[in-house]
This record gives C-alpha cells, sequence and structure tokens, in this order.
C-alpha cells in the first residue's frame, strides 16, 4: 500500500535539528506540510552527523555510510522509493525503507535515522504512521513519576509547539 492513498500515514519533513537540554542528545524534529504536527526523534550523535551534513549541503572529501549507500544504490540502479516511521514501541521507533529496481521491490527494516539519512540524500519522501505520532503523545501518568521522564515530556512538548524558524541550525 502507498501511504500516500492511506489515512494511516502522514507525510513529513524534515525542519529542525537540536540538541536536548536534559540528555545532550540530538533531537530530529519532523513535521506535516501544514506544520500542525510535529514528532520528536532522539537519535545518536553519528546519525545526527549525517543528517546536518546534508541539510547544510556539506562537501567531504570521503563518503560518510549514508553517502556509500546512496553511491551504491546509484550504481545497481536501486531506487529510494519512501520511508515510513511505523512503530513505536517501548520509546523505540521503528521505520522502514522501501526500495525499487525494475519490477522487484524490497522493503528493510532500518533504525528512523538511518532511514531519514538515506530519504534526505534521495529526496525520497518521509511518512510517519498515525499510530506513532498518537503513542509519542500519550502521557500515561504511572510511568512518569519520575522527574526526568516529566522533564522529557514537557520537553517534547515545547518542541512540538516550536515554529523552525525558532531552531538554529546544528552542525558536528
Amino acid at each position: 500500500m502507498n501511504p500516500q492513498d492511506s489515512d494511516e500515514f502522514i507525510r513529513v519533513k524534515v525542519t529542525g535539528l537540536t540538541i536536548d537540554p536534559f540528555t545532550n542528545m540530538p533531537i530530529i524534529i519532523l513535521k506535516d506540510a501544514t506544520e500542525a504536527t510535529a514528532l520528536p526523534i532522539w537519535i545518536g550523535l553519528i546519525e545526527a552527523s549525517s543528517i546536518a551534513t546534508e541539510l547544510e549541503k556539506i562537501e567531504l572529501a570521503r563518503p560518510m555510510t549514508h553517502d556509500l549507500m546512496k553511491r551504491i544504490m546509484d550504481s545497481y540502479g536501486i531506487k529510494v522509493d519512501r520511508v515510513e516511521i511505523n512503530d513505536l514501541t517501548d520509546n523505540t521507533f521503528f521505520a522502514r525503507v522501501y526500495l525499487s529496481r525494475d519490477d522487484k521491490k524490497i522493503d528493510l527494516d532500518s533504525r528512523p535515522s538511518d532511514a531519514i539519512a538515506i530519504a534526505l540524500r534521495t529526496q525520497a519522501p518521509i511518512f510517519v504512521s498515525k499510530k506513532v505520532l498518537e503513542k509519542s503523545r500519550r502521557v500515561d501518568l504511572s510511568k512518569k513519576l519520575d522527574e526526568g521522564e516529566m522533564k522529557e515530556q514537557k520537553w517534547a512538548e515545547i518542541l512540538e509547539s516550536l515554529a523552525p524558524e525558532d531552531f538554529g541550525k546544528y552542525k558536528m
């Protein structure tokens, strides 16, 4: 099923890359076309560096892993059709990368940060499942008793309310 024809997914774009002041971990911000819906995803430093490099169009002397993957796919005529962030379980996001070559289609399990880094390099659309958006907003107060978790929840609410111009450029 193509997510563009589905009520189950919405198309998003990368609108920011910032640092969580509580954990010092990078956060990528995805928003829908109207910027009414935002999804913050905490990612690793290496993936943040790869995403920031692509967002800033920085040319490196040697290819990073995601650049190498794109070169390999290009060499074999493999196209990235789309990326989907399709699940959120136990505070872990899951993604799939949909590829095609001639008449053959394949989808691969991926971390969202890797899938996004590849999507940015290939100009592939990024989709988020509506169930992921719903899960990311739920506040289970019985699990949020820890002050650190409450801070994390407040931080997520702050991120969702920010506009793209509120984010500075994040370079690593």
